[in-house]
C-alpha cells in the first residue's frame, strides 16, 4: 500500500476483478496537482479501466506519472483530451479552486468527470455544476477516498446496510492528517485555493456520515476552524470541527486536523465510531496502534459479542467498478449525483459558518 506515510500520495492496492473488458472503458488523467490522482487512476485501472492519455502543463509531473503508469500517452494539450471521442471519462486532481471549471469543460465536451475532493471551493461553483449536469446529462464524480478507497469504511457500509447495528443514531469521525509542510505546494496554504479545512478534508467526513446514517439532508449545529500552530502561514487552518443533525435525526461530529505526530507510521490514524440501536462499530482505517500497520479493521459489538473483522486485503474497492458501470449504463449504483453534491454543499456551508 503506497502513501501510508504521506496522505497526499495515498494510493492503496488490493485484489480486484475487472468489471469491463480491456479497451471498453477508456479514460484519461489530467491536472496532476494533487497526488490523489495516483489513487484515482489506480482504482480505475484495477477495475478494468483503460488509461489512454495524460495531460499536465508540468513536464515534471507528467514524467512522475508515467513512471507509475507508463501505458498513458502524453497529450499535447487538455483540448486534445476533450476532443478525443474515444475517451469516456477524465480524472483530474487540480488545485481545488480550479476543479469546478475543469469539470464544466469536461461535461460540455460530452464526457464524465472524476475529480479529487473537495470538488468545489464555493457554493457558486456547486450551483453552476448542478446546472451543467442537468444541461449535459454527464456525471460529476468525486473521489471521497476516506470511504471509497478504504476497506474498513466500505465494509462498514455493507454491514450497516445488512442491519448489523440496527438504526444508526450517531457517527463520530476523527480525521487527523500529516502536514508534511516542506513537501506541500504554495497553493496548499492559500485559503482562496483550497476553501478551508472543512471544505477540504471535512467533505470526506460529511460524505461518510450521509452514507452510514442514510441521510438525504442535514442541518449544521456547530462549526469551528483554527490555526493553532502555524502563525507563519496566515490564513491556513490546521484544526476544524463540525456537528450536524441528519434529516432522520442521526447526529454527527467530526474533527479534522493537521497534527499527526511524526512518530506515527501512517499519515493519519483515522477512526470512525458508529452508534446503532442494536450495536456499535469502530473503524481503525489505516493503523491498529501498537498492533499492526497497515491495518483496516472493523470492530463490531452486538448482542452476540465483539467481532474483530480484518478488512485489509479482503474487501477490495468496489466503488471504481461500479462507477465505471454507472458511466456506461447511466445508472447511479456507486453514488448518486445528489449525494456527491450534498456532501460538498454541507461541508462548504459548515466552512461558511466557521468563517463567520
Amino acid at each position: 500500500m503506497s502513501g501510508l506515510g504521506d496522505g497526499a500520495n495515498y494510493a492503496p492496492e488490493t485484489k480486484a476483478s475487472a468489471v469491463v473488458a480491456p479497451g471498453t472503458f477508456r479514460f484519461a488523467a489530467a491536472h496532476l496537482d494533487h497526488g490523489h490522482i495516483y489513487g484515482m487512476v489506480q482504482g480505475l485501472v484495477a477495475a478494468g479501466g483503460t488509461l489512454v492519455s495524460v495531460y499536465d502543463p508540468s513536464p515534471e509531473r507528467v514524467q512522475l506519472f508515467l513512471e507509475r503508469f507508463p501505458q498513458a500517452q502524453v497529450a499535447p494539450t487538455f483540448d486534445h483530451l476533450l476532443n478525443d471521442a474515444s475517451i469516456r471519462l477524465i480524472a483530474a486532481a487540480a488545485v481545488p479552486c480550479d476543479r469546478a471549471g475543469i469539470g464544466l469543460q469536461v461535461m460540455r465536451a460530452g464526457k464524465d468527470y472524476f475529480t479529487d475532493k473537495s470538488p468545489f471551493t464555493s457554493l457558486a461553483q456547486l450551483e453552476e455544476a448542478r446546472s451543467v449536469v442537468a444541461e449535459t446529462g454527464r456525471k460529476y464524480l468525486v473521489y471521497y477516498a476516506e470511504r471509497l478507497h478504504n476497506e474498513a469504511a466500505w465494509h462498514a457500509g455493507e454491514l450497516i446496510a445488512g442491519g448489523a447495528v440496527g438504526r444508526v443514531l450517531q457517527v463520530v469521525n476523527l480525521a487527523p492528517h500529516r502536514l508534511a509542510e516542506a513537501t506541500r505546494p504554495d497553493w496548499f496554504f492559500d485559503k482562496s485555493a483550497v476553501g478551508g479545512i472543512l471544505t477540504d478534508i471535512g467533505s470526506h467526513q460529511v460524505e461518510q456520515f450521509l452514507t452510514f446514517a442514510g441521510c438525504a439532508g442535514a442541518s449544521i449545529n456547530h462549526a469551528r476552524v483554527a490555526n493553532f500552530g502555524h502563525p507563519h502561514r496566515p490564513g491556513f487552518e490546521d484544526f476544524g470541527e463540525l456537528s450536524l443533525t441528519g434529516d432522520n435525526g442521526a447526529s454527527f461530529y467530526a474533527r479534522v486536523d493537521w497534527y499527526t505526530p511524526d512518530g506515527s507510521p501512517v499519515w493519519g490514524d483515522g477512526r470512525t465510531f458508529i452508534l446503532g440501536s442494536e450495536g456499535t462499530l469502530e473503524l481503525r482505517k489505516y493503523t491498529d496502534p501498537g498492533r499492526a500497520t497497515p491495518a483496516s479493521l472493523a470492530i463490531l459489538t452486538d448482542a452476540r459479542g465483539v467481532h474483530e473483522i480484518d478488512c485489509q486485503g479482503q474487501v477490495g474497492f468496489p466503488f471504481f467498478g461500479r462507477m465505471m458501470l454507472d458511466c456506461i449504463h447511466r445508472t447511479e449504483l456507486a453514488m448518486t449525483q445528489e449525494h456527491a453534491f450534498l456532501a460538498a454543499e454541507l461541508s462548504m456551508r459548515a466552512q461558511e459558518l466557521a468563517d463567520g
